[in-house]
């Protein structure tokens, strides 16, 4: 059973112009809690062109929610934006991604002095500890899965389906250099199946783990139904952030959203032969699973551990009612509360639709999410903290 308790809802960017903050596996929040990393952009409910620049800025929680612009960027997608992120601890530089001529890059930006550097390679995640990005190919992620890549930018290995040369990538963020770790061909090989066969293969949802030892990714290929429409299988992987010691997570067929809760254990929405969709706690290099919240929620959901452990966030895709519902679960004896219902406009085409992505604050009283339920795509904020404070 859920118990409906809807809490308040703060919205913290006003049109007319469309805000948002992309993917729910980043903190949104400074380590201060003063600002909130968002994009502007003047349209919605379509796909970018190239050239269509989003604009990127923090909000100052502090002084009544003013958008403070830190320039633009030319590579951003409606589910992930320019991978828009805080670079350390500090609140002084952000990293997003960009593009320069018929390729991608990223910037980091000190935010106080406003100097920037480039680097060779657009970044898909950071290492906690700060050393690290992980990078793949976002112009094949763009054709393959529209809404998380970019367009503009030449590929090379458009036309292969498996390609030797390109892949993940690890970003040394000091010297600024990249090396290939896995290539596709390599994941194809070690783990190929006959439907793997003259079909185009990419990359997506990568992670490192919270210990920056290890990697997660997810390696898909497109299939096609008897209909003509298109579809993907999932394989899900971890590895050492140098490429070796690759560990099969999920082969059965699906994995969804997923986040790492400590470095040795994944909580993942997929498939599997044994439940079928739920969540699962998975503990990595072993054959080790937990179901977690066995048929509680609706479905899918873009799933968080708060910092302490004792709380998983998740929200889920919308149902007859066109709402998308956002759920906090107690770990400890399986509470779970609907916290909001937001609706969704249906008309928006999948590639701009506008999930909830719900994100932590880093001292877990708050949650903010994207939503479109007031006709715009806004920022919101929710404050969690009389279920989440301690004691709870």
């Amino acid at each position: 059973m859920i118990i409906q308790k809807h809490l308040p809802v703060q919205r913290v960017t006003n049109g007319p112009r469309h805000h948002f903050f992309g993917y729910f596996d980043k903190f949104p929040w400074d380590k201060s809690g003063r600002y909130l990393l968002s994009q502007a952009i003047d349209f919605t409910a379509r796909q970018p062109l190239p050239g269509e620049t989003a604009e990127i800025g923090m909000i100052d929680l502090r002084d009544n929610n003013r958008f403070i612009s830190l320039g633009r960027t030319n590579s951003w997608c409606w589910q992930q934006g320019c991978m828009l992120q805080w670079l350390n601890d500090s609140g002084t530089e952000v990293i997003y991604n960009d593009r320069e001529g018929d390729h991608f890059v990223s910037r980091i930006l000190d935010v106080k002095s406003g100097q920037t550097r480039t680097l060779c390679r657009p970044v898909y995640c950071l290492s906690p500890d700060g050393k690290w990005a992980l990078s793949l190919n976002f112009s094949r992620l763009d054709r393959e899965r529209p809404g998380y890549g970019y367009p503009g930018a030449h590929d090379p290995t458009e036309h292969s389906p498996c390609p030797d040369d390109d892949g993940l990538w690890l970003v040394d963020l000091k010297n600024n250099t990249a090396k290939l770790i896995v290539s596709m061909a390599r994941i194809t090989d070690l783990y190929y199946r006959s439907d793997m066969e003259n079909t185009p293969g990419w990359f997506n949802h990568l992670l490192f783990s919270p210990d920056s030892k290890r990697i997660a990714f997810f390696h898909r290929w497109r299939l096609w139904r008897p209909d003509g429409s298109p579809w993907h299988v999932t394989h899900m992987f971890t590895a050492d952030i140098d490429g070796s010691n690759i560990w099969p997570l999920n082969l059965e067929e699906m994995s969804s959203h997923y986040t790492w809760v400590n470095p040795n254990q994944i909580i993942n929405f997929s498939n599997r032969y044994t439940e079928g969709w739920q969540y699962y706690l998975y503990t990595d290099r072993s054959h080790r699973t937990q179901t977690i919240a066995k048929d509680v929620f609706p479905g899918d959901g873009h799933c968080s551990y708060s910092s302490d452990g004792k709380w998983m966030l998740t929200d889920c895709y919308p149902g007859e009612d066109h709402c998308r519902k956002l759920f906090l679960y107690r770990l400890a004896d399986g509470t779970a509360y609907e916290i909001g219902s937001f609706y969704s406009d249906p008309s928006y085409p999948i590639p701009t639709r506008c999930d909830l992505h719900p994100n932590w604050s880093r001292d877990d009283r708050q949650v903010c999410i994207d939503s479109i339920h007031e006709g715009s795509r806004q920022v919101y904020i929710i404050d969690v903290s009389e279920l989440t404070r301690p004691g709870n």
